[in-house]
């Protein structure tokens, strides 16, 4: 039965791309005529002491990738697959794959604890393979030390694979009580202590009941902080990680250890080697999380009855904890602002003082200007540059009051760093503080302006001069740019850029067109703050948008022809940076009506450009350029009829597109945008669209987050065709039948459940509230009585849910509005059935929301003409 497959698997990993691509192509032929069989071989290779380290490990590799897959779809296929495989293969597979645990070969164990895992997180759940973890158990007392290490790493990886409502409690205890003997610091083998606290850092979500038990949990903590001692530099990484776990899993049992903690931590980040030092910081880094969390749901009242009470452990240590991060700040490397990727204990510090800023408010401010002041002027770049990085990270969190008068004696400083310090470090750090100040503390919702008449010329000067500096530095300076603009969002019609208006667009233009504008993001920057100072801009400059959109049109042009001489793909970023940028100014210009007439002399060629990026297809792309044809169609409205017929394959690409599944759902909501330009001349592609809707809906292949929107969709496209969606009418009720019977209840599911929960219930609101508007006032009003019913009754259980979110809310007595509206006195004896809708329209008459308010004004109104509300 079991075929010799070494030499195939040893080809497959062969220099030579022949021998390679021969074997792989054996292989799948093994694996298609006899996949049993197939399965045990490699299982058999895995376990067979004779054979090579590399055909054994790759193996289990291989057979690891037939019991899981990233895609949903797909890993459900595969565990079926694997359930329905004879009872005895199966079990001579997992014997091999025990076996294979005591190898003394480290790739051939590493790799079999990993397929253990898979198959308990396959077989575990479905009460089979209960033998498992008592064999492994008795495993963990066996003499060869890399047997018990290997035991140790496949309960962490089992751990990591099956939830813990599989596992029953003795076991859990028996798995915990393992593992953490492991870690003790009696245990002599390094490998073996440091497999068993990677488990327990698996295993941590598993130990509620250990936890709430003071002794075990005292027992797991003192094993856990000891661990942090240890002479092995990887055991202490892994140490301070359970550590970082434990504070946001079990936040409120850590105040009888959080002092321990902090001498433990304090003494790792000034003393040991970076990568403990960085775990040392995340542990505080975590706690401000969670207290950030708890302060922000509860409003800071905490009564007596309050769940989580916040313990204030940052505000405690904050003497200790402020001086300990300032100093991690001096210990920065020379060429961190140019490796995007860099992370060390500098920008880790500086994070963590950001979120204790935003923990404690106020508090912080005099424990950190000392520092600031002391080293702001010093010769040593690393003082100047750490002292501006405390300040940039102080500035989210504290009060305006406390923040203004100090910003203002620093503006002054910082632009005149900016301009003329020697350093590029520091100068990237001032660009960033600046950025952070114009972030949080300019606006039209200050009370006292930081930004000025008397300043404001020379913060824009110094700017656009930054932005001729490094590219690390003309990023940052784009950045603060762009914060700039966004404070002046709502000023009305006279905004204090409007005189640099010109001179800013200018040198924007010229930083993307720079020879390194690839490096530091500094292209991506540019085109980014372009737009925002595009969409905040006022009417006095509009005639200065408009002169932008040729130019922008020629770069889109040349990109084009360039990636017909040479298509590798560097074009695609640019372009859809470039239709980004149109889609903001087509959106900025459609928005009123003289720069309107004036834009749709573009959109012939515009649309040109377009469908051009579409025929060269690279996903990214085609994401902003439907976005701009979203944008152009809402611009154009009904004179967009002309490009449909061009555009239409592009749109159905897009709705196919499951596996970039953002660019489906930009898709969708494109479909939303022309139903609304075009109305009843989209007919003639309803068909098709709806086709491949009610396709999307019903594939289990494209991710959820897709679906609400094309609920919504069915909504828009009623709504513009009217009564010719009755002949939809028997494929998409049923659908949203069935999806309203799914959303109606939650059941207890965590946040992000009730957040898609309601976004889905959302989307069926949206299209219930288009079909009923779309058949208003036509001969067929009466084909929707059937499904009145369901609807009322869907709106009444999601209702008593108690769990609705404010669009949810304003949705539900629109759709009770729109179908009085329509059916009319038809539907009156329906809607009497159902005394919840005056609770839900008196809520939201009671509203402090103005849109809630508004949406149950006009229900209300509606309902009136049709029963005494």
């Amino acid at each position: 039965m079991v075929m010799e497959i070494t030499q195939v698997l040893l080809n497959a990993q062969s220099i030579d791309a022949t021998v390679r691509k021969h074997a792989e192509e054996s292989l799948k032929q093994f694996q298609d005529q006899n996949l049993p069989s197939f399965l045990l071989s490699l299982a058999g290779e895995l376990a067979n002491e004779e054979k090579p380290a590399e055909s054994r490990k790759l193996a289990g590799l291989i057979l690891k990738n037939a019991l899981d897959a990233k895609e949903q779809h797909r890993k459900f296929e595969l565990v079926q697959r694997w359930l329905s495989l004879d009872v005895g293969v199966k079990n001579q597979i997992k014997a091999f794959l025990l076996q294979s645990l005591s190898s003394p070969v480290h790739d051939a164990r590493s790799t079999a604890s990993q397929v253990i895992a898979k198959v308990a997180g396959i077989e575990l759940p479905q009460k089979q393979w209960p033998e498992l973890i008592a064999s492994l158990l008795s495993n963990i007392h066996q003499l060869p030390p890399h047997v018990k290490q290997a035991t140790l790493e496949t309960l962490g990886y089992l751990c990591e694979e099956v939830s813990p409502d599989v596992v029953d409690q003795d076991q859990v205890n028996k798995i915990l009580t393992a593992v953490v003997q492991g870690m003790n610091a009696n245990e002599v083998n390094n490998d073996v202590r440091l497999a068993a606290t990677y488990a327990l850092y698996n295993a941590l979500g598993f130990a509620q009941a250990n936890f709430n038990n003071d002794m075990e949990r005292d027992y797991i903590m003192r094993v856990v902080c000891e661990a942090t001692l240890s002479p092995d530099v990887k055991i202490r990484q892994a140490a301070f990680e359970c550590l970082v776990a434990i504070s946001s899993s079990y936040y409120e049992k850590l105040a009888s250890y959080i002092q321990d903690i902090f001498n433990i931590t304090a003494k790792a980040v000034r003393e040991d080697e970076e990568p403990v030092a960085l775990q040392a910081i995340e542990f505080w880094s975590s706690i401000c999380d969670e207290e950030i969390d708890i302060l922000e749901e509860y409003g800071g009242d905490f009564t007596g009855d309050s769940e989580i009470p916040c313990f204030n452990f940052i505000k405690q240590a904050l003497p200790a904890l402020v001086p300990m991060l300032l100093e991690t700040l001096l210990k920065q490397e020379e060429d961190q602002d140019q490796d995007e990727g860099a992370w060390n204990i500098a920008m880790a510090g500086g994070t963590c003082l950001g979120l204790v800023a935003r923990t404690v408010g106020d508090d912080i401010v005099p424990l950190v200007m000392p520092f600031i002041e002391e080293n702001i002027t010093k010769p040593d770049w690393r003082q100047r540059e750490a002292a501006t990085y405390a300040f940039g990270s102080i500035l989210e969190g504290p009060s305006p009051d406390k923040l203004t008068a100090i910003v203002n004696v620093a503006l002054n400083f910082m632009l005149t760093a900016l301009t003329k310090d020697p350093n590029s470090h520091v100068k990237d750090t001032t660009a960033w503080t600046l950025g952070r100040i114009f972030e949080f503390l300019h606006g039209s919702a200050m009370e006292s302006p930081i930004i000025t008449q008397a300043n404001c010329q020379q913060i824009i000067t110094v700017l656009l001069q930054a932005m001729k500096d490094t590219p690390n530095v003309a990023e940052k300076a784009c950045g603060a740019l762009y914060f700039l603009a966004q404070g002046y969002e709502d000023v009305g019609s006279s905004s204090p850029l409007t005189p640099y208006f010109q001179e800013i667009v200018q040198s924007l233009l010229t930083a993307t067109h720079r020879e390194d504008a690839g490096e530091s993001r500094l292209r991506t920057a540019a085109y980014e703050t372009l737009n925002e100072v595009v969409r905040c801009s006022t009417d006095e400059t509009a005639a200065l948008v408009l002169q932008l959109v040729p130019v922008i049109m020629m770069e889109l042009h040349k990109t084009l022809e360039s990636q017909q001489l040479s298509p590798d793909g560097k074009q695609g970023e640019l372009q859809g940076l470039l239709c980004g940028c149109l889609q903001v100014i087509i959106q900025k210009l459609g928005s009123s009506e003289p720069t309107r007439a004036v834009l749709l002399q573009y959109a012939d060629q515009i649309m040109q450009l377009f469908l051009g990026v579409f025929a060269c297809r690279s996903a990214t792309v085609h994401e902003e350029a439907m976005l701009g044809i979203g944008a152009l169609a809402y611009a154009t409205g009904p004179e967009f009829a002309k490009y449909t017929s061009q555009f239409y394959k592009y749109l159905e690409m897009g709705l196919q597109n499951f596996e970039e599944y953002q660019v489906c759902a930009v898709t969708v909501g494109v479909v939303g945008d022309l139903c609304r330009a075009l109305e009843d001349k989209i007919l003639p592609y309803c068909d098709g669209i709806m086709t491949q809707l009610l396709k999307n809906l019903s594939s289990n292949q494209l991710h959820r987050s897709v679906k609400p929107p094309i609920f919504s969709c069915f909504g828009d496209i009623a709504l513009a065709i009217g009564e010719n969606f009755e002949k939809y009418l028997m494929y998409a009720m049923p659908m949203l039948q069935s999806a309203a019977e799914l959303s109606a209840r939650t059941a207890g599911g965590d946040d992000e459940i009730i957040e898609y929960t309601n976004s889905l219930r959302n989307g069926i609101l949206e299209a219930y509230s288009g079909i009923l508007q779309g058949f208003k006032s036509t001969p067929k009003t009466q084909l929707l009585l059937p499904h009145a019913r369901h609807i009322l009754s869907f709106i009444d259980s999601v209702y008593h849910e108690k769990d609705m979110d404010d669009a949810c809310m304003k949705a539900a007595t629109g759709v009770l509005g729109d179908l009085a509206d329509t059916l009319g006195s038809s539907a009156a004896s329906l809607i009497q059935q159902f005394p919840s809708f005056r609770e839900l329209l008196n809520e939201c008459l009671s509203s402090e929301d103005r849109s809630i308010k508004q949406s149950a004004e006009w229900a209300k109104l509606a309902l009136s003409r049709v029963i005494s509300v």
